[in-house]
């Protein structure tokens, strides 16, 4: 069986918590999206998908479909805040699984892989994005080897293959002895890429790009490549009714927030984050304007001005917590120049969420929706469905 695997395209490359560089942009040779649909093979028919599952990845979807909460933008919180979450764990779709093998995938590089084996999995990028898919499809006990960013407890004690700045160690995967490898090119350099290649082991490359519309696609495509799309499909619509209930909750009236998404990393790393980085689809999604976009920002990040922040004039900024710690806290981030002299500097509105959360863009993006909607607008986090 021949099955190609797609995402959204385009590449975003960001940084995550604990990352000191901004990690590696490949040359637009190296990476390719294919154009076939994995959710057309041995996806589960529509038919048996519950009735009135939802599909909405957009705040213009949710309000068509009568949603919106009456929070008053006058009682909307000012000042910092935490966004949090009341669970970290994974909750699987499915109980072991027993994938259909062997399967042939086409890689987003063009190459056919076959996998025979999901015995020994290491999935691994810069946001911890493809371990969450895995353990959320049931596989959780056949993951050998993991990123920084899987760190929830139901990976604790797996052996990290990912050294600083989130480069991968070769040697460390392959003396895991993996059956399959599942990564990108957000964690990929000319040289590790070869030597994957070259090791023997099957190596599927997946669409690394940030958009809320391309989370069903991620998802389908690792459960095509281990062989349990039927998992992906009930995992697809899962996540799918969490994202529609966290937009739900968003405020009918948000009064628009600019946010400015901020990358900060010590004394020395200070990004403003624009169109194409996943962020502003964020931003976008509680009914927010990402700052960055605004301003005419072409790429997905750019060095902090005092001129581009001030010109942006941003209602509230948004930023990584342990970025914010490695700044000292928030009085020595609102000493950069220009953070004190906006509208979000004045209030102090800075809201703070776990790098390892909020741009993954995986099975539990809804959580995250509604954690950021919590903090924003102070309206209750809503109650995500589980099932």
């Amino acid at each position: 069986m021949t099955t190609t695997l797609t995402g959204a395209a385009g590449v975003v490359v960001l940084a995550l918590a604990a990352c000191s560089p901004l990690p590696y942009e490949p040359p637009a040779s190296t990476t390719t999206s294919a154009t076939e649909d994995a959710a057309q093979v041995e996806a589960a028919p529509a038919d048996d998908a519950p009735a009135g599952a939802p599909a909405c990845t957009t705040l213009e979807e949710s309000r068509a479909a009568g949603g919106g909460s009456d929070a008053d933008p006058a009682s909307f919180p000012t000042g910092p805040t935490t966004a949090t979450f009341a669970d970290d764990a994974i909750h699987p779709v499915a109980d072991a699984p027993a994938p259909q093998l062997p399967v042939t995938v086409e890689s987003v590089d063009g190459r056919q892989v076959e996998v025979a084996d999901v015995s020994r999995i290491i999935p691994v990028d810069l946001y911890g994005t493809l371990g969450e898919i895995v353990y959320s499809l049931g596989l959780g006990d056949n993951v050998v080897g993991r990123d920084l960013p899987t760190g929830f407890p139901e990976a604790a004690d797996v052996p990290v293959v990912t050294g600083a700045g989130h480069a991968l160690d070769v040697e460390a995967v392959l003396g895991l002895d993996p059956s399959v490898i599942l990564t990108d090119a957000t964690i990929l350099t000319d040289d590790v890429r070869g030597q994957l290649e070259q090791s023997g082991v099957p190596v599927v490359y997946l669409d690394e790009s940030r958009t809320l519309d391309g989370v069903d696609d991620r998802i389908r495509a690792v459960a095509t490549a281990l062989g349990v799309p039927e998992a992906g499909e009930a995992l697809v619509e899962r996540t799918d009714r969490q994202i529609c209930a966290a937009l739900d909750a968003v405020p009918t009236d948000t009064g628009t927030p600019r946010v400015a998404f901020l990358y900060l990393r010590g004394a020395n790393i200070k990004m403003l984050f624009g169109p194409g980085s996943g962020a502003d689809d964020l931003v976008r999604a509680i009914g927010g304007e990402d700052a960055g976009t605004a301003i005419g920002l072409d790429r997905e990040y750019a060095p902090v001005t005092s001129e581009a922040i001030i010109s942006a004039a941003p209602d509230a900024y948004l930023v990584m917590t342990d970025g914010l710690e490695s700044m000292g806290g928030l009085d020595a981030m609102l000493a950069i120049p220009g953070l004190a002299q906006t509208p979000a500097g004045e209030a102090r509105r800075v809201v703070d969420m776990d790098g390892s959360r909020l741009l993954t863009f995986g099975p539990r993006t809804g959580a995250t929706i509604a954690s950021l909607v919590e903090a924003f607008y102070g309206v209750p986090a809503p109650e995500l469905p589980t099932s």
